[in-house]
């Protein structure tokens, strides 16, 4: 399953990853979005976007492990994959009927939302 990421570009952002190479997503508070890192898995698919500033998926990137010892703060280590060619805004991800029922805009302060195979393929093509 994929996951959107959601960050704040002031504190970490896409080019961070990008710089990086890998890091430990953390940080996560939300008793939702914790059991949404628990549950994600080596390999899978994941959209990074930009909260507050630029409101927007700018790039992808995928889990490369996942430590959930600690269900309080599970350890979920991903890199990125590539910038997206056409970054999504926020206000063209509310319109698009692919998104019409999404816990996205249901609860929008979630920071790991997951997403449906053609959400994942709507934002990354």
């Amino acid at each position: 399953m994929p996951f959107l990421l959601k960050t704040e570009p002031t504190k970490y952002s896409f080019e961070d990853l990008e710089r990086d190479g890998e890091t430990t997503w953390d940080g996560i508070s939300n008793p939702q979005a914790l059991l949404n890192l628990r549950g994600m898995k080596p390999g899978e698919k994941l959209v990074i976007y930009h909260s507050n500033i630029g409101k927007a998926a700018i790039g992808t990137a995928k889990v490369v492990s996942v430590d959930a010892t600690d269900p309080k703060n599970p350890q979920v280590r991903i890199k990125p994959v590539k910038r997206l060619k056409t970054e999504k805004p926020l206000d063209e991800m509310r319109t698009a009927a692919v998104f019409k029922d999404s816990i996205l805009f249901r609860q929008f302060r979630l920071s790991v939302v997951p997403l449906t195979d053609a959400q994942y393929d709507w934002l990354t093509t």
